[in-house]
């Protein structure tokens, strides 16, 4: 079984959450290198959410 790693929203709004706190790290404006491109938001929205199994 494989963990799946935190999308991007998670990430997003992990560092929003550690800047609220005073970490002094600053959000990527869409032109710097390594921010988000509007690709990988479209591929975090299209993917499915994990099923649930019955009990």
């Amino acid at each position: 079984m494989t963990i799946a790693k935190p999308g991007l929203y998670a990430n997003i709004h992990a560092k929003q959450e550690r800047i609220a706190h005073g970490s002094k790290e600053h959000m990527r404006t869409p032109s710097e290198p390594g921010a988000p491109t509007p690709e990988a938001f479209e591929k975090s929205r299209k993917l499915p959410k994990s099923k649930k199994k019955p009990k």
